[in-house]
């Protein structure tokens, strides 16, 4: 997913994000938004348990 794909996905959330978040910031403010641990790019794909996560693809 773009980071363009990912500001849409915050936005509809409605999650205010501005141009200086990088993508994986992004990402963990909408985990965060769910009530989910925000583990997106940190090295916890393998072990998090989240197969249906939205951001493994890229996580991975």
């Amino acid at each position: 997913m773009t980071k363009e794909q990912v500001k849409k996905v915050a936005t509809e959330k409605g999650i205010a994000v501005g141009n200086k978040l990088k993508k994986e910031e992004i990402v963990r403010l909408v985990q965060k938004s769910e009530g989910n641990d925000q583990c997106f790019m940190t090295g916890k794909a393998a072990t998090c348990g989240q197969a249906d996560c939205l951001w493994r693809p890229d996580c991975k």
